[in-house]
């Protein structure tokens, strides 16, 4: 599937689906949970926690609140127990099924974060071309618009140059 790469704050963004990069308990922390959870303005985090816990690779939704978004779809690519390391399968597992579920509610737009590269602690050149790759091979019913996000200008010019060899490869 074709697919851009932006720069910016996921929860400045504008979809009908938003990815927060979750992890296996939902809690809203940091990075872009932290970012998603101030932009929604209302119970955000405790709705996400009452979904959870659930399995490493597997995500659950919430309405969106504040955010531009109908809905946030939190996608648990760190475990919240052992080393809390996010790894090449729970990364491609996550991004398959928050595609998955974005389809499933009938979204047409879908903005996801690089998972698994903050405070998972995964490379994130590395993780940027997992999630590349499982957007790339997903084939989508209703989305036409998947955007993958970069926060920083170091990480969008590593996100745009990992998009451009996946998309020849």
């Amino acid at each position: 599937m074709e697919f851009t790469v932006v720069q910016g704050d996921i929860a400045g963004m504008a979809a009908d689906a938003l990815v927060n990069a979750a992890g296996t308990s939902l809690q809203m922390g940091s990075g872009v949970a932290g970012a998603l959870r101030r932009g929604a303005e209302g119970p955000i985090n405790e709705e996400a926690v009452s979904e959870g816990p659930v399995d490493l690779g597997e995500v659950a939704v919430t309405d969106a609140y504040a955010l531009d978004a109908e809905y946030v779809i939190h996608a648990a690519a760190m475990p919240h127990y052992g080393d809390g390391r996010a790894s090449e399968a729970s990364i491609r597992d996550a991004t398959r099924n928050a595609l998955e579920k974005a389809d499933e509610l009938g979204c047409e737009s879908v903005v996801v974060p690089v998972l698994g590269t903050g405070a998972a602690g995964f490379d994130f050149e590395t993780g940027a071309r997992l999630v590349c790759e499982a957007v790339r091979d997903y084939e989508p019913e209703t989305l036409t618009d998947v955007r993958v996000v970069a926060y920083s200008d170091r990480d969008y010019r590593t996100g745009t140059d990992v998009a451009d060899d996946v998309r020849s490869a």
